[in-house]
């Protein structure tokens, strides 16, 4: 039998699978902190809505996750993301590599591992093959990303 926490795991990823957002965001604590390379340094409603946005906007977004692995305190997942990326209209196949942290039966911490370079050579193209190895790509497209995530909060949604 798998161990509760594995199990809260797989939870979140059939629902992302199933593109059901909220739930996804029934598995976070109140006060959860998600980071990646995109969004980084989310808390709380903001981590939540991020995956609500996602979801509203990736019309064909496709989820797989493996590996599921966790314990009492900590946990890991491998999962991968297809999708077209909205600003270029590029295909994109992100290998994700996920880490948590739980308390009493929640996720309170989410840390999502990508190669940003490989992804922004997909979702860019040539700006992302020649710059996206550099700090500034990076801060535009997390500036990007919490602009929109912002846009998409205020709206009520």
């Amino acid at each position: 039998m798998a161990h509760p926490n594995e199990e809260l795991i797989a939870r979140f990823y059939r629902a992302f699978a199933a593109r059901d957002a909220e739930g996804m965001v029934a598995c976070y604590a109140p006060d959860v902190r998600f980071s990646d390379p995109a969004f980084p340094g989310l808390v709380g409603e903001c981590a939540r809505g991020m995956w609500r946005m996602l979801l509203a906007r990736g019309r064909d977004l496709r989820v797989t996750f493996s590996d599921v692995r966790a314990d009492d305190r900590e946990g890991s997942a491998h999962w991968e993301a297809f999708y077209t990326f909205g600003s270029t209209g590029r295909p994109v196949h992100n290998v994700i590599e996920a880490r948590f942290r739980f308390r009493e039966g929640l996720i309170v911490e989410h840390t999502d591992h990508f190669d940003f370079h490989r992804w922004s050579r997909q979702a860019l193209g040539l700006p992302g093959l020649l710059l996206g190895w550099t700090p500034l790509l990076r801060g535009r497209v997390c500036a990007a990303a919490a602009r929109g995530l912002d846009d998409f909060l205020s709206r009520g949604c």
